[in-house]
């Protein structure tokens, strides 16, 4: 996509601007009527066209090219030339998507001072998609857990197909970027990703962000899924769509096309879509805030993204990804971690999930001395007991209990977490906490600890009984 297209049905005058545009180091193509025109954007998108408004003997004349043009490839600029100017055909041009118009007969300078504003234009604009592509390919999925393993499985799965996929999960837990990855590992690795805010966008301006505007004062504005053809539109917490838009994302879903706000014509797009969303949508049709048609035509593969919870072995992979994302995109220092604060990390809680570490790990780096490793007491402590001076600080009701009671609460609580830390691996547990794996077995068993899968991990979770007594 690097030639300039030039359509008019006047040889003399397509070729003299074809010998013009080669003699300034441009690469060109001639058409000489719409037919022509459109086999050549048909085989590829060129940089640029100039088109004639005129075209004799020929199906559709320019106004109706520039439409489709406009409508298929709205990132083509559009250069519109005419024998029979005037303001009222420069103002139609314009009004439909036009960069600018020049009457025949026409100033060479004028001409190429014209197309290499277009050009730089187009270079642009390709550039902005390249950077939004890399952006896309950017998004690494880091893990080791079963957990983690069991997810990247399923996205490797639908990357090869064009199915929609709705990726469920809780706030921070990295289901955009499951979304880039399905995106970077697919046939329109290449083509854009665009992400639609469901959450941040204000109701009233929601349709015209998305299907776009015309008007006769500002022209063609393009909408996210215009600006998402041919490749993946990211719909990020759909829940949150107003429901008057739902139903007009139904309506792209099964046509493929849409007509921007303002306007009148059709415009044609080819998508992917992608959704997410924190909420349980099955309740959200219940209350009557989601379209169930809409969540039928979306929740086409579902894929629940799991929490930090679910897979804490990661955590001290993700904290050294994160260090390393700070210090190459913000030069902050290149520290390890302890094995405290890594045992610190694995046992905090986490309600922001992924997106809580990494706003952490950055937070440590940039309030610590920058040398050696980062140790626990860099960390927050906010976990219900922690030390103070050596002392174990007690939490809650614990220093309310008899002894043997006390010291069963502790010992069944201290345990969950180290199983649940090392991901349900008994012995791996065993060995951290100093006991036989059948001691290990025997004391789980006294406490009321039972282990069970869940998103394709072990966890631990105390049995109805010993909850019961507890």
């Amino acid at each position: 996509m690097s030639d300039i297209l030039i359509v008019d049905d006047e040889r003399d005058i397509r070729e003299l601007i074809g010998d013009i545009l080669e003699d300034e180091g441009f690469t060109t193509r001639l058409a000489g009527g719409s037919d022509e025109c459109m086999a050549a954007l048909n085989d590829e998108p060129p940089a640029l066209m100039i088109l004639d408004i005129w075209l004799k003997d020929s199906r559709m004349d320019g106004i109706d090219i520039l439409k489709t043009v406009k409508r298929d490839n709205p990132g083509i600029p559009v250069v519109i030339i005419s024998g029979h100017g005037n303001i009222e055909i420069a103002v139609a041009a314009i009004k439909q998507g036009a960069y600018d118009f020049i009457e025949k007969p026409f100033n060479i300078d004028q001409l190429l001072v014209v197309i290499r504003r277009a050009m730089e234009t187009s270079r642009l604009r390709r550039e902005n998609q390249q950077l939004k592509r890399k952006e896309s390919t950017a998004a690494e999925m880091v893990g080791e857990s079963a957990a983690f393993r069991a997810l990247l499985g399923q996205l490797d799965k639908v990357t090869k197909s064009n199915g929609r996929v709705m990726l469920t999960g809780p706030a921070g837990s990295g289901k955009e970027v499951a979304a880039r990855y399905i995106h970077a590992h697919s046939a329109r690795a290449e083509a854009p990703f665009i992400t639609v805010n469901c959450a941040s966008i204000e109701p009233e301006t929601m349709e015209e962000v998305l299907f776009g505007r015309e008007s006769a004062e500002r022209g063609v504005e393009a909408g996210l899924l215009e600006q998402a053809h041919g490749g993946v539109i990211y719909f990020d917490e759909v829940a949150d769509m107003p429901l008057g838009t739902q139903s007009k994302i139904l309506r792209v879903l099964v046509d493929q096309q849409f007509t921007r706000v303002g306007g009148t014509d059709k415009v044609r797009v080819d998508l992917r879509v992608i959704s997410s969303t924190n909420r349980n949508l099955e309740e959200e049709i219940e209350a009557e805030r989601f379209r169930q048609e809409l969540y039928h035509r979306l929740n086409v593969v579902p894929i629940a993204v799991p929490s930090l919870e679910e897979r804490r072995e990661d955590i001290p992979v993700l904290a050294q990804y994160f260090i390393k994302v700070c210090h190459d995109t913000q030069g902050l220092p290149m520290r390890s971690l302890s094995d405290e604060a890594v045992a610190l990390m694995q046992t905090m809680t986490w309600p922001g999930n992924v997106r809580q570490l990494k706003n952490l790990i950055e937070r440590v780096l940039i309030l610590g001395d920058g040398t050696g490793e980062i140790d626990a007491h860099e960390l927050p402590q906010d976990a219900p007991a922690g030390q103070e001076e050596g002392r174990v600080v007690l939490a809650g009701t614990l220093a309310t209990l008899p002894l043997r009671e006390a010291r069963e609460a502790f010992e069944r609580e201290y345990l969950l977490t180290q199983i649940n830390r090392f991901g349900g691996n008994i012995s791996r547990t065993a060995s951290f906490v100093g006991m036989e794996r059948s001691a290990l077995h025997r004391k789980l068993k006294s406490l009321g600890v039972v282990t069970s899968s869940k998103s394709g991990a072990r966890v631990a979770r105390v049995g109805e009984t010993a909850a019961q007594a507890g």
